[in-house]
């Protein structure tokens, strides 16, 4: 008998939810960054070993909106929570819960039933940077959280159904007994990805990703969140990458004085593609991109 099911990854922005895919996956499947938002498209990260396979869907994290791009987000990372089989609310060990914290967790009880329903786990992560007790007492207040929530929202009952884990998704501390847990959560089912597989992002994405991952690294403040990139041309060992900004301003910050930006950006998504691959950078002006719905169509969003 084999056993697959899919778990839903939630958290505000910055909580370490593409870091702790990319450690239960055991490689890099999804970007990370400093900059929220940084993942913008659930990501799916596989993870198949003996008769189970687990399917981690990394989501972009859970803000409130500024521009159409944003509410977009949200809308993404709220539909990947339907129909999963667990959902995981991740919180930073080292920072006060706060409202935006509530939420997530408020969006993971909305996905539970009394009588059932996806098992709802709680992931206290970054557990590597506050002491011992800090952690135990962060614990605490993620349990004291979800039973208020969940008695405002009418279902007490769901929170006594919760979960919790303290994880180092960075060291990888904690990080094999929540996955040891969430295999026992896989239901009946044939597996519904190839066992070779790590991840369900095309190669053409994973390679603009990859390229926008640098940019949001070596950009500051806001820019990062005007940039989209995409593959223009693929034809093999040749792709061209084209990055999209919103203002004319900003595609000389993304290319850099005498263009050393946007080489040192080449040179350090190159290091993480295959060999021989030829990579060239182009940057275009996309007017307000992120609030102009038609451009958020055609991007995938």
């Amino acid at each position: 008998m084999t056993r697959a099911g899919f778990v839903a990854i939630l958290g505000r922005p910055n909580v370490g939810k593409s870091t702790l895919v990319n450690q239960l996956v055991g490689t890099k499947i999804t970007i990370t960054a400093a900059s929220p938002n940084t993942t913008r498209h659930a990501v799916r990260g596989i993870v198949s070993e003996g008769d189970t396979q687990v399917i981690l869907v990394d989501t972009p994290g859970l803000h409130r909106p500024k521009t159409t791009l944003g509410g977009r987000l949200n809308d993404t990372a709220r539909s990947a929570a339907d129909g999963v089989d667990v959902v995981c609310a991740v919180i930073d060990a080292s920072s006060a819960i706060g409202p935006g914290d509530r939420h997530v967790i408020e969006t993971m009880i909305g996905q539970g039933r009394p009588d059932g329903g996806p098992q709802l786990v709680v992931v206290v992560n970054k557990i590597d940077r506050p002491g011992r007790e800090a952690v135990a007492a962060q614990l605490l207040a993620a349990a004291v959280a979800v039973e208020e929530v969940a008695t405002d929202m009418g279902r007490a009952s769901v929170a006594e159904r919760v979960e919790y884990f303290p994880v180092s998704a960075k060291s990888g501390e904690g990080t094999a007994t929540l996955l040891a847990f969430l295999t026992e959560q896989m239901p009946e089912s044939p597996f519904l990805f190839p066992d070779e597989e790590v991840s369900d992002v095309t190669e053409a994405t994973w390679i603009a990703e990859l390229v926008r991952e640098q940019l949001v690294r070596k950009t500051k403040q806001e820019l990062p969140h005007s940039i989209h990139c995409r593959v223009a041309e693929f034809e093999w060992p040749h792709v061209t990458v084209e990055i999209l900004v919103e203002r004319e301003s900003q595609k000389g910050m993304v290319i850099g004085k005498g263009g050393q930006l946007l080489k040192d950006v080449g040179i350090a998504a190159r290091r993480q593609l295959p060999e021989g691959l030829y990579l060239e950078l182009r940057v275009r002006v996309e007017p307000g991109w992120q609030k102009r719905d038609d451009v958020l169509d055609r991007f995938g969003y």
